[in-house]
């Protein structure tokens, strides 16, 4: 008859020792390898292979390490914890150390049934990282069981590396490009979110109907949506037809999407109002449909809107749980590396007289254009409209855009109607602050509206053909001026551009300009969203000679394909506007990729190029771009241009050109009769704009979770899986004992680097697998950072990273395995001679296993999880007198002042290995304690949740592991007598 095993117990069979798991049956046994991770789960039938009942076995007297031994040993197993006690399951299974503030909004969700959040977060604050926690959470709880992401196909590859690499969720990638393919592989009847748990979902796939219905119908419980704000439209919106009607029908999907009261919803956006309360109405609406109509002038109907809304500006976070927070002390202070300056400088230069000759001329021709369209009607008008746009916007970006536009056919040329032509023509003049919008838009527009284009188009385009190159191209030759001083500076800057054609003149004429070590590579709408990760990459990896080189510098030239959502910050850290955009917003967006959380630089540089006598530049720099940082440097915060106001400007502006010329456009624009009411109107409806953002700001501000609440996890979740501080100093002793070569440069920065070729070869493999062959093959430096945010090759000092991981996996082996060669440094035994104590005191690190039952909306979920525990008691086993764990805890930093003798060390050890039995009991009680505890912080942490509350249990699984014992002696001459004492 085969014997039953409980949840937690430990058994024998094929050569090792398992934990068995809540899922066994009586004839199959689910088992966990004892100290191993989720992936290395398997099914073992007892009545086809031999399984035992097994206890963890004791220390061995002969196997004693140093006075670091305890410490080691202790870090190495936390970090090796992927099934953590406490009420955030995830925690110790990601890959990423959430900063303190990034836990509010998951606290915020599991104190809901249903959750439902908008979170507004700042640029760079990181809600990605945010909505991954509380994903992670709700599928590890069973509260969900598949995931949809919505959001911008640009940004789609990167939120399924971010998904995979930081939170363990391999998504599948649903684009326009990728549907056929998955349709392929499904069977008669069977949707694709079905067979496929976890997608991505680009906005443009959701425009096919058929595709809409079958997501609505098969929709999973847990949506995120990305950039929100576009999925929403003013009631009164003035958005070009075609932009309102995408708007139009994202919302509608969504709302069909929310009116399912059990989905999950979380809603992401840094820009909720958008200058507009109808539009944030509606977005809430898609939250709760109550919160649309909520009184959000009444303290209730604001207290009800801070369960579900969190927005924070980077001031709120950058130093967080200190006492102005309204803590005791500063002790779990935590402090976010934001660049905390952006310097920036508008750079003019002027027109060459060959370039200013051929720009007159075109503004000539622009001029003859739109008075003779004006007299053939409102159809042709229109299509010169958008044509003279196309032809000045690339006129003064670079020859090469003027060139590619004035032998192109224009886009509104093919136009029915008037309106049509605007649809059309709209995007040209359009820089949208709508990432979705960005696809496609930096492609050359065409100025011609015939097939052929006329011979004075033909000329103008011969002409600056001409033009190329530093001699006649004065904007090339400052950009080259100004990217050496950067360079010089030790600045890797992103150059962006309005055009393809542009950007691609850009990397021909600076190659070889900038210094034998710069290296340049230019990434535009030409290549995929997945090509242009990768030519990143490739630029940031540099060439084996590259490697280790601090002179070598980076030069990306880009288009707007990257001003959005793709984070560059680990790569580079200045900007150059080389293209003026027509909105301000589109310039944040582009300062946002490297100004943002992971930074390493605290000042990034900014420069906006502008020409002084182009007649566009300067108009669009005064009106728009004064206007919008004078609202940041007053109120603190940007505020979204929206694309009717910037279109209206700018509009104006050419207007204006068209009517003065070159020269008189140098007067201030306001003097133009019939503008002055309409810049009036402008500037009233912006600044109504940042002052609604600036106060709900404060209105609104997160107030449902205390800073105290949260500093309260914050500590038990240390507590249990140790602090950034531990790891460091673990990864440092380990890295050393195994022979590595580390060189701690002790600059304040906690930053340090290794080098592993003289490590066993079992922890270079392990270190292969997570850094890259190469690195460990050649012997590379490995920088290892304090934050978590860090580039390939290099390791963050967090638990959850992987070479943390295999560095810890290595160590807590060698310790279990007397037998393994060459360095171990850990021990399950020592004994220390230490002034830090005054009688015999003996340390224990004692891992205990809980059998936790959890319920769910999905049902009741049995877990086994695990915790390490420090206890120290005075004396001998028998008449112990038990420390508190904060005693226990500071026994790890006692250092060894006299010798101890060998002999005499195996014998005091082994007087304490021999009585174990005799602690069984406080064991025993400290583990039914812990698990009150933990009971205790689950029900806290779900307060709102009383159904989720009623049947939880966390019942300890007996005995505990005693895994290591260390004990501390007082040096001789020093020692009391104390009855039960005596070594």
């Amino acid at each position: 008859m085969s014997l039953t095993y409980t949840a937690g117990s430990l058994v024998a069979a094929r050569g090792r020792e398992w934990v068995v798991l809540p899922e066994s049956a009586p004839d199959m046994l689910v088992l966990r390898p004892l100290g191993g991770s989720e992936d290395d789960v398997a099914a073992v039938f007892p009545a086809f292979e031999e399984v035992r009942p097994a206890e963890f076995a004791a220390p061995s007297a002969t196997d004693l390490g140093d006075q670091r031994a305890a410490g080691l040993l202790r870090t190495a197993l936390r970090i090796g914890f992927r099934s953590g006690a406490g009420p955030f399951r995830s925690l110790a299974s990601i890959a990423v150390e959430p900063r303190a503030y990034q836990l509010v909004p998951l606290l915020m969700a599991l104190r809901q049934r249903t959750v439902r959040l908008l979170i507004s977060d700042d640029v760079g604050i990181g809600k990605t990282v945010e909505a991954g926690l509380i994903a992670k959470e709700l599928l590890a709880q069973g509260e969900a069981t598949r995931l949809a992401v919505l959001c911008s196909p640009s940004l789609a590859e990167q939120w399924q590396a971010e998904l995979r690499e930081k939170f363990g969720i391999d998504a599948e990638l649903v684009l326009s490009s990728t549907v056929s393919r998955l349709e392929r592989g499904l069977e008669l009847g069977q949707s694709l979110f079905d067979k496929h748990p976890y997608t991505i979902i680009s906005t443009d796939f959701i425009k096919s109907t058929r595709h809409r219905e079958d997501f609505v119908r098969h929709c999973p419980d847990l949506v995120i949506v990305d950039e929100a704000h576009s999925c929403v439209a003013a009631d009164d919106s003035a958005q070009n037809g075609t932009s309102a009607a995408a708007n139009q029908l994202r919302y509608e999907l969504l709302r069909r999407v929310s009116a399912q009261e059990d989905r999950h919803l979380l809603l992401l956006t840094a820009t909720p109002h958008s200058g507009k309360e109808s539009a944030f109405r509606n977005l809430l609406g898609l939250v709760r449909p109550e919160l649309a109509t909520l009184d959000l002038e009444s303290p209730a109907g604001r207290a009800k809107l801070a369960e579900h809304f969190v927005a924070r500006k980077r001031a709120d976070v950058r130093e967080y749980l200190t006492k102005e927070d309204g803590l005791a002390d500063d002790s779990l202070a935590q402090r976010t590396a934001f660049p905390s300056d952006r310097w920036t400088k508008d750079e003019p230069y002027k027109l060459t007289p060959a370039y200013r000759a051929l720009l007159d001329d075109a503004i000539a021709y622009a001029r003859d254009r739109v008075t003779a369209a004006g007299e053939q009607g409102r159809r042709e008008a229109r299509i010169a409209w958008w044509s003279v746009i196309a032809l000045l916007r690339s006129m003064v970006s670079s020859p090469a855009a003027a060139t590619q536009t004035l032998k192109t056919r224009s886009e509104s040329a093919a136009a029915r109607t008037a309106q049509e032509a605007d649809a059309l023509g709209a995007p040209v003049a359009s820089d949208s602050a709508e990432n979705d919008r960005l696809e496609g838009m930096d492609v050359a527009p065409g100025a011609a509206e015939t097939e052929e284009a006329g011979a004075r188009l033909l000329e103008l385009s011969e002409r600056a053909a001409a033009l190329t190159g530093p001699a006649e191209d004065a904007k090339l030759k400052a950009l080259t001026r100004h990217l050496k001083g950067l360079i010089a500076d030790g600045y890797h800057p992103i150059v962006f551009c309005r055009y393809i054609p542009t950007a691609e003149y850009l990397a021909a004429q600076l190659e070889g300009k900038l210094g034998k070590k710069t290296r340049i590579a230019a990434v535009t709408g030409t290549l995929s969203p997945q090509q242009r990760l990768e030519r990143i990459e490739q630029l940031a990896t540099g060439t084996p000679e590259d490697a280790g080189d601090p002179a070598v510098r980076r030069v990306l030239i880009a288009t707007d394909c990257l001003s959005e959502g793709v984070n560059l910050q680990h790569h580079f850290d200045a900007v150059v506007h080389y293209d003026l955009a027509w909105n301000p917003t589109r310039h944040d967006q582009r300062e946002g990729r490297v100004d943002r959380y992971g930074q390493k630089r605290d000042q990034i540089r900014v420069i906006t190029m502008y020409g002084e006598d182009n007649g566009i530049d300067g108009k669009v720099l005064e009106v728009l771009f004064k206007k919008h940082r004078q609202i940041l440097k007053d109120l603190g915060i940007s505020v979204s241009v929206p694309d009717e106001t910037a279109s209206g400007v700018t509009d104006a502006v050419v207007e204006w050109l068209l009517l003065h010329g070159r020269q008189g456009s140098q007067e201030s624009l306001f003097d133009l009769d019939g503008h002055q009411e309409s810049f009036d109107r402008i500037e009233r409806e912006w600044n109504s704009a940042a002052e609604r953002e600036k106060t709900s700001r404060s209105k609104y501000a997160q107030r449902a979770i205390h800073p105290e609440e949260v500093a309260r996890e914050v500590a038990a979740v240390r507590a249990a899986l140790g602090g950034a501080d531990e790891v460091r100093g673990f990864a440092v002793e380990a890295l050393s004992d195994l022979d590595a070569l580390v060189r701690d440069p002790r600059d304040g920065s906690g930053d340090f680097t290794a080098q592993t070729g003289g490590t066993p070869a079992g922890l270079r493999d392990a270190l292969a697998a997570t850094l890259g062959g190469r690195i460990v093959e050649e012997d590379r430096e490995i920088p290892f950072r304090t934050t978590p945010a860090i580039a390939r090759g290099e390791a963050a000092l967090v638990r959850t990273d992987p070479a943390i991981g295999a560095i810890a996996a290595y160590v807590l082996d060698s310790a279990l395995d007397a037998n393994t060669p060459g360095p171990r440094p850990a021990r399950r035994c020592g004994v220390v001679t230490t002034d830090a104590v005054k009688v015999r005191t003996t340390l224990l690190l004692v891992r205990y296993r809980f059998h936790l039952t959890l319920p769910s909306r999905t049902g009741e979920r049995q877990l086994v999880a695990e915790d390490a525990r420090l206890l120290a008691y005075e004396g001998v086993p028998a008449r112990a007198r038990w420390l508190d764990d904060a005693a226990a805890a500071a026994l790890l930093a006692a250092g060894a002042t006299a010798s101890t003798h060998e002999q005499a060390a195996h014998n005091a050890i082994s007087k304490d290995l021999a009585g174990l039995s005799d602690l069984a009991e406080h064991l025993t009680a400290y583990g039914v304690r812990l698990a009150a505890e933990l009971d205790a912080s689950h029900r806290r942490v779900r307060k709102a949740n009383e159904e989720i509350v009623r049947g939880l249990k966390v019942v300890p699984q007996e005995p505990a592991d005693v895994l290591g014992v260390y004990l501390y002696l007082p040096p001789v001459a020093s020692a009391p007598t104390v009855s039960g004492a005596e070594a």
